[in-house]
């Protein structure tokens, strides 16, 4: 299929979605399902008086820094985990416990541990970060072929140079799948902890609207963090794709062909 009709495609999707969601506003009052048009004004209230763009800067700030810290952190221990079979005996059992933890689970325990500032915030989306890229990088570690390692070995490699020069790129893959996975628990946390405790942010839109019964402001929000999230993938896919492809990274555009 040509780029010239998958756009049409999308572009159908998109107007014949917008025409569904303002026939069903026409069924309710504004107040309970706002039309497009509705939810526009919103939108362009909160963008002149500077609120949202200032909402969803926070919001983005708060998810980069702490995905990116998760990120760093997560490789190198889901790499050691992999490798050194003594810690696997005790990390795995506790990686697949706490896994099963949501980060919005953590959030007033970290507000007592961190407070209620940017620390408890950035380290609730780190700790949901942290998991999905540990566990997709020691799936990636424990994926590479024995007999490349044995090879490398018999080359009079070192341990060092076996997990740089074979265990890493043959990872590289799982560990961009993860990174990628753990963006979108990282907006869910953040916006969990927004509601609950912040007074800025795109979480604290949507749940500081319905005091005022202003459902058009909580579409606004939730068509902030839609783009938010659709157009950082985008962005993430791309960077792997150009600096990643000789490690076997593709984007989801390429699966599609």
């Amino acid at each position: 299929m040509s780029k010239y009709k998958k756009a049409a495609l999308h572009i159908t999707f998109w107007f014949a979605l917008i025409i569904l969601w303002h026939l069903l506003s026409l069924v309710y009052e504004p107040e309970i399902l706002p039309g497009p048009l509705y939810t526009l004004q919103g939108g362009y209230e909160l963008f002149m008086d500077g609120t949202l763009l200032q909402y969803i800067g926070i919001s983005s700030y708060r998810v980069l820094l702490g995905w990116t810290l998760g990120s760093l952190l997560a490789i190198p221990v889901g790499i050691t985990i992999g490798k050194v079979h003594a810690i696997r005996l005790f990390a795995e059992p506790f990686l697949n416990f706490i896994r099963f933890i949501p980060p919005i689970a953590f959030i007033t325990l970290f507000l007592v541990w961190f407070g209620i500032g940017e620390t408890s915030k950035i380290m609730l989306i780190l700790y949901a970060t942290f998991f999905i890229v540990t566990l997709n990088t020691l799936t990636g570690v424990l994926s590479v072929e024995e007999d490349k390692i044995r090879s490398a070995r018999s080359m009079g490699a070192s341990e060092w140079q076996i997990v740089l020069h074979v265990i890493v790129p043959a990872t590289v893959p799982y560990m961009f799948t993860g990174i990628r996975l753990a963006m979108g628990t990282s907006f869910m946390a953040i916006i969990g902890a927004e509601m609950i405790a912040s007074n800025e942010g795109v979480g604290y839109l949507i749940w500081n609207s319905r005091l005022f019964f202003r459902t058009d402001w909580i579409f606004v929000g939730l068509l902030c963090l839609g783009l938010m999230g659709f157009l950082t993938d985008r962005i993430v896919g791309l960077i792997g794709r150009k600096l990643l492809s000789r490690y076997g990274v593709v984007s989801s555009n390429a699966l599609r062909r």
